[in-house]
Formats: structure tokens, C-alpha cells, sequence
């Protein structure tokens, strides 16, 4: 009997490179939380477009490939979480993808209506950001992962496009 090796896509391919965990580890999660705590924070005292620039491009490079077009997702996954006495549980991917996608539509907005002199739109936008970002640093709470699953209770979300919400232990990645 001959076994086959499922072929695995290069670093190269996009196959490889776009795509969100199926998993995300919590601690990571909320350190890249703290980061866009502080680049909103920035922004909100400075009013620079700037800070917005690098804001949206990292809440879209996360929907995209999770941290892996992301500078921020980077830091957060392999520089500081692993020097953290804490390891982290591991919690479903696609309400934290559907969390980061929230902070790219606001962050969008925000820098649309900052660029089109709309500046109270813009603070609104991104104090909103902010503070679901603060919820999630500070106490773990997702406010995106919250809407994701009345969503998914509402039958907007189908059952089955985050089983692992229903059940982690089924994952075979899954780390107790």
C-alpha cells in the first residue's frame, strides 16, 4: 500500500499566503488589540491621516492572511507572545477574522472622511475602534466575535463556517 503526501503550497503561492487561521491564539489576539489601542489613541490626540494610513492597511492585511501581511500581527506573533510567561488558548479564527474585518470597514471610513474633511466622522469611527480594541486588550472580550455569533444564532452566518465555535476539542490543532 502506497501513502501520498498531500501536496502543501509554497511560500510562495498565494494559496499560502492569504487565508486566516483556523485557529488564533488568544494572547497574540489581544496584544495586536493593545496595538491598535495605541494607533488609535495617537490618532484621536494628533487627528493625523497618517496614523489612519498604517491603521487600515494593517486591519486589512489581517482579514486577508491573518498576521502574515501584517506588521503588527508579526510583532504581536513572534516576537512578543513568545517572551510572555503566558501561553494562550487557542479560540476560532473566523470571528476573530470577522472582528478585524469591523475594524477595517471603520478604519476605511475613518480615513475616507478624514481625506474628505469629515474629521468628526473620522473621531467617531475611530473612537469606536478603540474601544472595542480596549475591550478585547484589557479583559479578552471581542465585541466582533460577540456580533459574529448572534449573527450565526440569527441564521445570517451559516452553522457551519466556524464549527470550531461549537467545539474546539474537534480541531486536530486544537491545544489543551
Amino acid at each position: 500500500m502506497t501513502t501520498t503526501t498531500p501536496s502543501l503550497p509554497t511560500a510562495a503561492s498565494p494559496r499560502s499566503l492569504f487565508g486566516f487561521p483556523a485557529l488564533v491564539n488568544e494572547v497574540a489576539a489581544r496584544v495586536v488589540a493593545s496595538g491598535v489601542v495605541l494607533m488609535t489613541a495617537l490618532y484621536l490626540a494628533t487627528g493625523s491621516p497618517l496614523v489612519l494610513v498604517p491603521l487600515v492597511y494593517g486591519f486589512l492585511a489581517r482579514v486577508a492572511a491573518g498576521p502574515k501581511l501584517s506588521p503588527l500581527g508579526r510583532l504581536a506573533v513572534e516576537v512578543i507572545v513568545p517572551r510572555l510567561p503566558v501561553r494562550g488558548r487557542l479560540v476560532p479564527g473566523p470571528p476573530k477574522r470577522f472582528a478585524q474585518s469591523i475594524g477595517a470597514t471603520l478604519s476605511s471610513g475613518a480615513l475616507i472622511a478624514q481625506l474628505t474633511g469629515h474629521t468628526d466622522a473620522a473621531f467617531a469611527l475611530i473612537a469606536m475602534i478603540t474601544g472595542a480594541a480596549l475591550l478585547e486588550a484589557a479583559a479578552g472580550f471581542c465585541l466582533g466575535c460577540t456580533i459574529f455569533g448572534w449573527l450565526m444564532r440569527a441564521g445570517v452566518i451559516p452553522q457551519d463556517t466556524c464549527e470550531a465555535c461549537n467545539d474546539l476539542s474537534k480541531h486536530p490543532a486544537f491545544v489543551d
